[in-house]
């Protein structure tokens, strides 16, 4: 039914002879002396085929002055380096700080922005636009009914009730409040003048007098010149 897959024999040689060498084997230093001994035109090398529709003297030409646009791309560098130094230096003297630079910058930046002409038409679009819509009728209807439902609403009954309602309740908050606060400032005054707070107030003084005479006296005593170690030295020197 199926046929059977032969394998697909492939014969190789029984011995592959190595490529010869040009150069002899006693001769080592002979293929690296060879190659260095050929002379290199740099010139020659960096020069690449000239393009199509250009000769030789326009192409020499145009290299001239490709190399002299950037001798002076690089001068310019330098002196913008420069320039960047001495004006870093005067900010340095002035006090500007970075940040001081960046708003002047954001803010040279959005100056541009309004100038703009693309700025200028935008605002002029929209503003043609808040006109058109301004005027259409279906705004000025929409307009028109919303005022009528805010004067319908203004006139109702229940806007009225709930407008009372929320003036009472703010009169009635501000009583309660005066209220606890003239009661509190009645209760504090009583407190002040029971018996009670007189006599705790006169036994704090009594206390602070008390502790006030101690450090009065042991002072007192430090710098008495009639204390124990006062005693006047003896003379036992003998005779």
């Amino acid at each position: 039914m199926f046929m059977e897959e032969t394998p697909l024999e492939v014969s190789l040689p029984l011995s592959v002879k190595p490529l010869a060498s040009p150069f002899p084997s006693d001769c080592p230093g002979l293929l690296s002396d060879a190659m260095t001994d050929v002379p290199v035109d740099s010139a020659a090398a960096a020069r690449t085929s000239a393009p199509e529709g250009l000769t030789l003297a326009e192409e020499e030409e145009l290299r001239s002055e490709l190399a002299k646009v950037e001798e002076e791309i690089g001068t310019l560098r330098q002196v913008l380096a420069a320039k960047e130094r001495h004006c870093g230096e005067l900010k340095r003297k002035l006090g500007l700080t970075p940040l001081d630079g960046l708003k002047q910058n954001l803010s040279k930046s959005w100056h541009d922005v309004q100038v703009s002409s693309a700025y200028v038409k935008t605002s002029e679009k929209l503003g043609e636009w808040n006109d058109k819509v301004t005027q259409s009728d279906l705004y000025l209807s929409a307009s028109s009914t919303l005022e009528d439902w805010n004067e319908k609403l203004t006139q109702s009954e229940a806007y009225k009730k709930t407008q009372e309602t929320l003036s009472q309740a703010g009169q009635k908050t501000s009583a309660a409040l005066s209220n606890v606060g003239s009661v509190i400032s009645r209760k504090l005054g009583d407190m002040r003048n029971s018996a009670t707070f007189k006599s705790f107030e006169d036994r704090v003084g009594t206390i602070k007098s008390r502790v006030v005479g101690s450090r009065e006296n042991s002072t007192e005593g430090l710098h008495s010149p009639s204390g124990a170690g006062d005693k006047p030295p003896q003379d036992n020197a003998p005779f």
